[in-house]
């Protein structure tokens, strides 16, 4: 009897399932994405404390985001890995304090875990492991005292308004890179500064210039309201 060798296709197909998963979990960089209370909260949404009660006025972590030199970024790569509590227990505590949730109803802060874990997380699993990824945004936390750095400069979250250009260079003096900065809109609809965002390498260590920013721009003079 002849054996037949198998198709081409039939062999390739186990390894191009293996370079899409590879590929579904590529990226070059992070981005490290610190948010205002205050600005969240000073809207015509409004917000709501989380059940421990209102956060430290500082700013909080929104999360860290996996994404592509083109601007573009990978998500939700690993449907069978999801946020589990108990492979973070240690860093709960410390996760409530420094990524608290805001969202509406009040809530623990697991709805806003597992959102970043599963859509942002498993984007980095070549690269962290859940307790690694949310550890490594708590380290960069601790390492970028943001709220420090613009109060040194002169800039207060006191409900007045700087200048973009004073906030911008108030942080890239302070840690040597160029951080993007991000508005909303408070009920009167001023601008007003939103969120801080840092480039982090791929191996979520150590800080870099942004290979490239997001598009939507802040006004010349924006708000920094209390919290």
């Amino acid at each position: 009897m002849t054996r037949r060798n198998p198709p081409v296709v039939s062999l390739l197909l186990p390894l191009l399932a293996v370079a899409t998963t590879s590929l579904a979990q590529d990226f070059d960089f992070f981005y490290f994405v610190l948010q205002w209370p205050g600005s969240y909260c000073d809207t015509a949404k409004s917000c709501c404390y989380p059940t421990s009660g209102k956060p430290a006025a500082d700013f909080g972590i929104h999360g860290l985001w996996p994404n592509y030199n083109d601007g573009s970024y990978p998500s939700n790569c690993d449907p069978n890995n999801p946020y589990d509590a108990s492979k973070v227990r240690d860093l709960l505590s410390t996760m409530r304090q420094k990524w608290p949730t805001l969202a509406c109803p009040s809530s623990d802060g697991t709805q806003f875990w597992t959102h970043e874990w599963e859509k942002h997380g498993t984007c980095s699993e070549s690269v962290l492991d859940q307790h690694g990824y949310f550890q490594a945004a708590l380290k960069l936390k601790k390492q970028v005292d943001v709220l420090r750095i613009l109060q040194d400069a002169g800039i207060q979250p006191d409900g007045g308004d700087y200048s973009l250009k004073s906030v911008v260079s108030a942080i890239s003096d302070a840690i040597g890179y160029t951080p993007w900065i991000e508005c909303n809109n408070d009920e009167a609809g001023n601008s007003q500064l939103y969120q801080v965002y840092l480039c982090i390498d791929a191996s979520a260590a150590k800080l870099i210039e942004c290979p490239v920013l997001p598009r939507k721009r802040c006004g010349s003079e924006i708000e920094f309201p209390s919290f």
